[in-house]
């Protein structure tokens, strides 16, 4: 007898928020600050991607201890549910597709990376709920390329405030662009996301 195997609720699956969050030194101080604010219960997905090449990731570890929402390390195929944060490995691009993480040996093994870059473009591409993208402390201008391609497919970003960033160059690289919604502090940063789900009517059970 043939087994027929259940179709996947695409509708469900991409009914909810992506927030990636991108970062890299200093970052931790912002993730923390970020996360403090951030209710549990709010249906999105946030995605932390933080430049590392080498030296294994410890922000699933560190992160459960400042957020109710369960943070778990990416690992491939693994589902992108809400209410949940979620941690890219070191030495990885990050991708999505099919409501899944997929993740590949990274593009750029040399100079600074474009992990968040890469990630951003992949959710224009194959993510079909609500994106906010968010640009905290760090290096460099990672994910600046990519932000007004998150504002022509209709989400919103954020840099955050440079005066609140133990590196600002990657915020300021962002606003830069000229395609940033809001500049903000971490802790604005979580109340402008709640305020932004709010009033998108997203199901916070």
């Amino acid at each position: 007898m043939k087994v027929i195997k259940p179709l996947k609720n695409t509708n469900a699956a991409k009914d909810f928020p992506v927030i990636c969050v991108g970062g890299s030194a200093g970052g931790l101080d912002s993730y923390i600050r970020l996360l403090r604010n951030l209710p549990a219960d709010m249906g999105v997905a946030v995605v932390i991607v933080n430049h590392l090449r080498t030296i294994a990731t410890q922000l699933h570890e560190i992160l459960p201890h400042y957020t109710e929402m369960p943070v778990k390390l990416i690992t491939e195929k693994l589902d992108i549910r809400p209410n949940h944060v979620f941690i890219i490995p070191e030495n990885c691009d990050l991708h999505i597709l099919d409501d899944e993480f997929r993740l590949k040996p990274i593009s750029k093994p040399r100079g600074w990376p474009d992990v968040i870059t890469v990630f951003l473009r992949s959710l224009t591409k194959h993510w079909e709920g609500k994106l906010i993208a968010v640009i905290v402390s760090g290096y460099d201008g990672d994910g600046a390329e990519a932000l007004c391609g998150i504002k022509e497919v209709g989400g919103i970003t954020i840099a955050q405030k440079p005066d609140t960033a133990i590196r600002p160059d990657m915020p300021e690289s962002a606003i830069a662009t000229g395609c940033i919604d809001f500049i903000l502090s971490p802790e604005d940063i979580a109340r402008k996301i709640s305020q932004i789900t709010e009033s998108d009517g997203v199901n916070h059970s």
